[in-house]
C-alpha cells in the first residue's frame, strides 16, 4: 500500500466511524417505536431537515453527474440547475408545511402510502398497495444503482476490488440505519451534507486559483470551444424545458418529502427552507464550477480524461494532500450513503406499515413494527447488493428514469392533495396510475418524433406530470365527493397551518 493510499483511507476510515457512532447514538437517543424508528419522533430541527433532505436528494449526481454535464456540455448545464433549485424552493414552500400539519391531521400518516391511504379514507387499500409497490420496486433498484457507483468508487480511487467497495458502501450504511433508523439517517445526512458542502467549495476554488483565476479559465474554455460558453449550445426550446423539468420531480420523491413529515413544528419549516435552498445553491455552483474549471485544467496539463463525470475525482487526485483527498473522496462517498440510507429506510417503512402490518399482522406491537423494520432494512440491502453484484448491471439503466417515474407517479397526487378538498380516492388511483404508465410508455414504447427517441425529444416527467394532474381533476368530478370526514381534516389541515 503506497503512501498516498494510507492517507486516504485514514480519512475515509474516520468518516466511516464517524457515521456508525451517530448510528450507535441514535439508537439510544430515540424512542423505540415505529413513529421514532421511522420519523424519529417527528422531532428534527431545522437544518437536520434542510440537509438531510438535500443530501439523501442529491446523491453522487451532485459530484459526479453534474460536473460531468458541465465538463462536456458547457454552461448549458445551467438550465438543469436552474430547475432543480425552482423546483427545491416550491416544495419547501408548497408541500412541506401542509404535508407536516396533514401527515399527523390523517390519523398520524408515517410513510406516503400511509398518507394516500388515510388521507382519502381508501378502506379498499388500493391506494397503499399500489403506492408502496411503487416505492419498493423502484427503490431497490435505485439503491442497488447506488451500491454500484460506491463500488466503483472504490476500485477507480483506493485499488481495491469492486466487490469490495460494495460490501463496504453497504456495510456502512446498513449498520447505522439498522441501529438509529431515520433518527440516524438524517443525523448522518447531516454531517455528510457538510461534508458535500466544503467539498463543492475547496474544490472549485482550488482549481481555479491553480488555473489562475475564473477570467483566465474562461479564456481557457473560449480559447478550447467557444461554444461551451453558450447557453442554448446544442440545444433547443425542448430541451430546455426538459432540462428545468427536472425540478418536477422533487414533489414527488418519498425519500425527500418525508422529511418533511418528520420537522418538529410547521413553524420551523420557513428556517428549513432558507438554510436548505442556501446549501443547494452553493453546492450547485460549486459543482457547476467543478466541471468548468475541469474542461480548462485537463486541457492545459494535457491529460486524457476518458469519462468526464470522474473530473471531480481527477481533482482530489492532483490538486490536494492524501489525507485531504481522502476528505473529498468522503463527500462523494456521504452523497451516495446518504441516499442509499434514506432509499432503504423508506423501502424497510413501506415493508412494515403497507405490507406486514396491513396483511400479516394487523395488531403487530410497537417493538414488532420496529424489529420487522430493522429485518426490512437488511432483506433489501442484501437484494439491492445482489442486483449491483455486476458493475455493468442494467439496472443503472432504469436509475436515470426513476426520478421521472417517481415525480410523474406521486407529485401531482402529493401537491392536489394537500390544495384541494374536493379530490377523491378514485381521482388519486388515477392520477398515480395514468402518471407512472405515461413515463414508462415515454421510455420504453419505442416511440419516435422523427427519428428521435420520446424521451430523448422531451423528458419523460413532462407528460407524466400533466396526464397525472388532467385524470386526478376530471376523475375526481366526474365521480362522488370525499366524505364530511375526510372534509373536515382538510379544513383542520387548513386551520393548523395558520
Amino acid at each position: 500500500m503506497n503512501g498516498i493510499d494510507t492517507g486516504v483511507l485514514l480519512s475515509l476510515g474516520l468518516y466511516f466511524l464517524v457515521m456508525i457512532g451517530i448510528g450507535v447514538y441514535a439508537y439510544f437517543k430515540q424512542n423505540n417505536d415505529s413513529e421514532g424508528y421511522m420519523l424519529g419522533g417527528r422531532n428534527l430541527s431545522p437544518a437536520v431537515t434542510a440537509l438531510s433532505a438535500g443530501a439523501s436528494d442529491m446523491s453522487g449526481w451532485l459530484l459526479l453527474g453534474l460536473p460531468g454535464y458541465m465538463y462536456a456540455s458547457g454552461i448549458v448545464s445551467i438550465w438543469i440547475a436552474l430547475g432543480l433549485t425552482i423546483g427545491a424552493f416550491l416544495n419547501y414552500l408548497i408541500v412541506a408545511p401542509r404535508l407536516r400539519v396533514y401527515t399527523e391531521v390523517a390519523d398520524n400518516a408515517i410513510t406516503l402510502p400511509d398518507y394516500f391511504a388515510n388521507r382519502f379514507a381508501d378502506k379498499s387499500h388500493l391506494l397503499r398497495i399500489i403506492s408502496a409497490l411503487v416505492i419498493i420496486l423502484f427503490f431497490t433498484v435505485y439503491t442497488a444503482a447506488s451500491l454500484v457507483a460506491g463500488g466503483k468508487l472504490f476500485e477507480s480511487s483506493l485499488n481495491l476490488s469492486y466487490g469490495t467497495g460494495l460490501w463496504v458502501t453497504a456495510g456502512v450504511v446498513v449498520a447505522y440505519t439498522l441501529f438509529g433508523g431515520f433518527l440516524a439517517v438524517s443525523m448522518t445526512d447531516f454531517v455528510q451534507g457538510v461534508i458535500m458542502l466544503l467539498a463543492m467549495v475547496i474544490v472549485p476554488i482550488v482549481a481555479f486559483t491553480d488555473l489562475g483565476g475564473i477570467g483566465a479559465t474562461t479564456t481557457a474554455i473560449q480559447n478550447i470551444d467557444p461554444e461551451m460558453l453558450n447557453l442554448t449550445n446544442g440545444v433547443g426550446f425542448m430541451a430546455i424545458v426538459s432540462l428545468m423539468a427536472w425540478g418536477l420531480g422533487y414533489f414527488g420523491q418519498p425519500h425527500i418529502i418525508v422529511r418533511f413529515m418528520a420537522i418538529r413544528s410547521v413553524k420551523d419549516v420557513p428556517t428549513a427552507r432558507n438554510i436548505g435552498m442556501a446549501w443547494m445553491i452553493i453546492s450547485l455552483i460549486g459543482a457547476l464550477a467543478v466541471g468548468f474549471a475541469g474542461r480548462a485544467y485537463v486541457q492545459k496539463t494535457a491529460m486524457t480524461l476518458d469519462d468526464p463525470e470522474t473530473i471531480f475525482i481527477l481533482f482530489t487526485q492532483f490538486l490536494f494532500h492524501p489525507l485531504v483527498s481522502g476528505f473529498l473522496l468522503a463527500a462523494i462517498l456521504a452523497a451516495i450513503m446518504s441516499t442509499i440510507s434514506s432509499q432503504l429506510l423508506v423501502v424497510s417503512s413501506s415493508l412494515t406499515k403497507d405490507v406486514y402490518k396491513l396483511f400479516l399482522d394487523k395488531d403487530a406491537s410497537e417493538s414488532r413494527q420496529v424489529l420487522v423494520g430493522r429485518i426490512s432494512v437488511i432483506v433489501v440491502a442484501v437484494i439491492s447488493i445482489m442486483l449491483a453484484s455486476n458493475p455493468d448491471s442494467s439496472v443503472l439503466g432504469l436509475v436515470s428514469n426513476a426520478w421521472a417515474g417517481f415525480g410523474a407517479a406521486f407529485g401531482p397526487l402529493v401537491i392536489i392533495s394537500l390544495m384541494w378538498k374536493r379530490m377523491n380516492r378514485n381521482g388519486a388511483l388515477a392520477g398515480m396510475i395514468v402518471g407512472a404508465l405515461t413515463v414508462i410508455f415515454w421510455i420504453y414504447g419505442g416511440m419516435s418524433i422523427g427519428e428521435t427517441p420520446l424521451n430523448d425529444w422531451l423528458y419523460a416527467i413532462v407528460p407524466g406530470f400533466i396526464l397525472s394532474t388532467i385524470a386526478i381533476i376530471v376523475v375526481s368530478l366526474a365521480t362522488g365527493e370525499p366524505s364530511e370526514r375526510i372534509k373536515s381534516q382538510f379544513d383542520e389541515m387548513k386551520i393548523n397551518l395558520r
